[in-house]
């Protein structure tokens, strides 16, 4: 079931926030819990309800686990443990999600043919098996002190966050179930909630779903060989990079409000990253609660920074490649971790070198800070070619035409406007008779005319969080370093009035009218 589909947001979400607050108004806090599970449950099952098994078995097994790693006494049994259930996690993850490409490497690389038959990726299984990992690390690291089932059936199946994330921590969620006060309706958080989720409905649907007519034919032409001009292929790489900032972000907000509607607030996953002044300030942004598992459960137990500037950058890159293949089983995602491993790399040791030039403290001027952020933002722009390229073909021939390979045509009209300067510039391969070469079912100027529009409101607007920062809307709020936009937006925070009432109302109608047909949320795939 997705979140954006009349089914959900008509029929699925009254019955069951209306389920949950009539059994729990009445005392029955464990009925209340136990209605959740099974609506969670339910909307997991609505994609495929075979897969319903696999996910119990995933419960019950890692439940027991880690009570079997919370009971052991000697260290040695708890490793032992702890080493075993991440190894069946990895395990079921690696067969349903890699079989086909490990097979497909090998056979290739032995002339062999051997085949796993049809296997069906589960929704999800990337997510809920990260989050059960850690579940038992924080388990063997004595952070998970409550070991209730039906709070832990709860914590793994929680609708909102079920499909997508974020990842979230035992010791984030647990705690919060205990509350009595989750179980009333809570008027300021039920507005809370809806707005957050009708601002994130508007993101998905007006936003990224119309950027995704501007990005698939570019790239469809790209696979299919066409040689695409030089504003063609940065049309599509543009569109497709905006069209995943605001499908996710959309998403996360959506998962954010849905929680709070039944009084439950759930960490920050995206926080601007397209205003990042660095690689390193972007992976502080983009899908937050993942970069936090990768850091705390790959990257500081392969030792972090603390064996050497060398040791780092390899553990760096080791991360990030991991980090790209559990986005994907395809060389085209090792490609994008690998990319974003080396600009990591090479922004660390930017920053070591501006230490010892004595730099670091320099305060860069606000031009030298929007050329930071172009730059980082280039650099993502160029990275999202192989993370949405379906082969590697696909994803050098947009590179290739983004380069200039095919050459760079402009407008005629920009020829006679520039006059004297068309010698020196058909000289270095420029040439004006036409920009566009193709096609592709959509009107360019319209293109464009949306791809500004949305970067602009991108790279200057404050994000829904910061909109509602005067209800501290996530579980994390205290530490998030939330930019609040330009002084001149500030009357866009979020009040409980009348104007914000018909706003919400206003952007919850539009979206919902124009679910013509519902589309995947680009994180679903992993």
């Amino acid at each position: 079931m997705l979140f954006n589909s009349h089914v959900f947001v008509l029929a699925f979400l009254p019955a069951v926030l209306v389920g949950f607050f009539i059994v729990g108004a009445r005392g029955q806090r464990a009925a209340a819990v136990a209605w959740l599970v099974v609506a969670s449950l339910f909307f997991y099952g609505w994609w495929d309800p075979a897969y319903l098994a696999l996910m119990g078995a995933s419960i019950f097994f890692n439940y027991f686990t880690g009570l079997a790693i919370a009971r052991a006494r000697a260290p040695g049994r708890r490793r032992a443990l702890l080493v075993a259930g991440i190894a069946v996690n990895l395990g079921l993850l690696g067969y349903f999600k890699y079989t086909h490409f490990v097979l497909g490497q090998a056979n290739a690389l032995l002339g062999t043919d051997f085949h796993a038959g049809a296997i069906v990726l589960p929704l999800a299984i990337s997510f809920f098996t990260f989050q059960q990992i850690a579940y038992l690390a924080d388990t063997h690291g004595g952070q998970t002190l409550e070991h209730d089932f039906l709070n832990y059936c709860l914590f793994v199946t929680f609708f909102p966050q079920l499909i997508a994330g974020p990842i979230v921590h035992h010791r984030e969620m647990l705690p919060q179930f205990a509350r009595p006060l989750i179980y009333r309706p809570s008027y300021a958080n039920l507005s809370i909630g809806v707005t957050i989720f009708a601002l994130g409905l508007f993101k998905k649907v007006a936003i990224a779903d119309s950027l995704a007519a501007y990005a698939s034919p570019v790239f469809a032409a790209a696979e299919a060989g066409t040689s695409l001009t030089f504003v063609e292929a940065w049309c599509g790489a543009l569109a497709y990079a905006l069209q995943i900032y605001f499908d996710f972000s959309g998403y996360s907000d959506m998962a954010i409000g849905l929680a709070r509607l039944f009084n439950i607030k759930l960490p920050l996953n995206f926080n601007s990253p397209y205003k990042a002044a660095s690689i390193i300030d972007f992976w502080r942004r983009w899908h937050m609660t993942l970069s936090r598992f990768l850091r705390d459960y790959v990257y500081i137990p392969l030792g972090g920074g603390r064996r050497g500037p060398a040791r780092r950058h390899v553990n760096i890159l080791a991360t990030m490649l991991l980090g790209g293949l559990w986005h994907g089983a395809g060389w085209t995602f090792v490609l994008w971790g690998g990319m974003h491993g080396v600009f990591l790399v090479v922004n660390h040791a930017w920053r070591a070198l501006a230490r010892r030039l004595g730099w670091a403290g320099a305060r860069p001027h606000a031009a030298g800070r929007w050329l930071a952020r172009l730059l980082t933002f280039t650099a993502v722009v160029l990275a999202w070619i192989p993370f949405r390229a379906q082969t590697m073909d696909g994803a050098t021939a947009m590179w290739a035409a983004m380069a200039g390979m095919n050459g760079i045509g402009l407008d005629p009209a920009l020829g006679d406007l520039l006059g004297p300067l068309v010698p020196a510039l058909k000289s270095l391969g420029i040439t004006f008779d036409g920009m566009y070469a193709h096609e592709l079912g959509f009107k360019w100027r319209r293109a464009w005319k949306t791809i500004g529009l949305v970067l602009l409101l991108a790279h200057l607007a404050p994000n829904v969080e910061a909109v509602m920062a005067r209800v501290r809307p996530t579980v994390d709020f205290a530490r998030a370093r939330l930019d609040p936009g330009p002084r001149w937006m500030a009357w866009l925070r979020w009040r409980p009035n009348f104007a914000w009432s018909l706003a919400t109302a206003a952007l919850a109608g539009y979206a919902v009218l124009h679910i013509t047909r519902p589309s995947e949320f680009l994180y679903f795939q992993f």
